[in-house]
């Protein structure tokens, strides 16, 4: 005997586990994308990044990669892997790129590409 009930029920479970509005479809969120910073002596480091997060700045500052300030232009980033610098006092920033080009977007509203490489820079 048909259980339509119990049918329902496990279509209705699946198509959540495939469908997911804060990551689209597949059966997890897991995001990954590699991220480098580079200091002011020109010392690289390197992560591996694994996240269920959306945008690159949710990742980065979930683990205390990133810190900074809000602003009317989004997050102002001063600190990377514990280094500040602010360009008020320093004259110098921290440059956010995407595959190696200068980002067109903040890191907050960034989305993460699997793959893909971003890094911070001081400059």
């Amino acid at each position: 005997m048909y259980n339509y009930e119990k049918d329902t029920v496990f279509k209705t479970v699946v198509i959540h586990r495939l469908y997911r509005a804060d990551c689209g479809y597949g059966t997890d969120c897991n995001r990954s994308f590699s991220f480098k910073v580079v200091d002011e002596e020109g010392k690289e480091t390197a992560f591996e990044i694994h996240t269920e997060q959306k945008t690159v700045g949710a990742a980065l500052l979930e683990l205390e990669l990133i810190a900074g300030e809000e602003s009317t232009y989004g997050l102002y980033v001063k600190t990377v892997n514990g280094v500040t610098v602010d360009y008020d006092t320093d004259g110098k920033y921290w440059a956010f790129y995407v595959n190696g080009e200068y980002a067109a977007t903040g890191v907050d509203s960034t989305d993460i590409t699997d793959g893909a490489t971003y890094m911070f820079k001081v400059e």
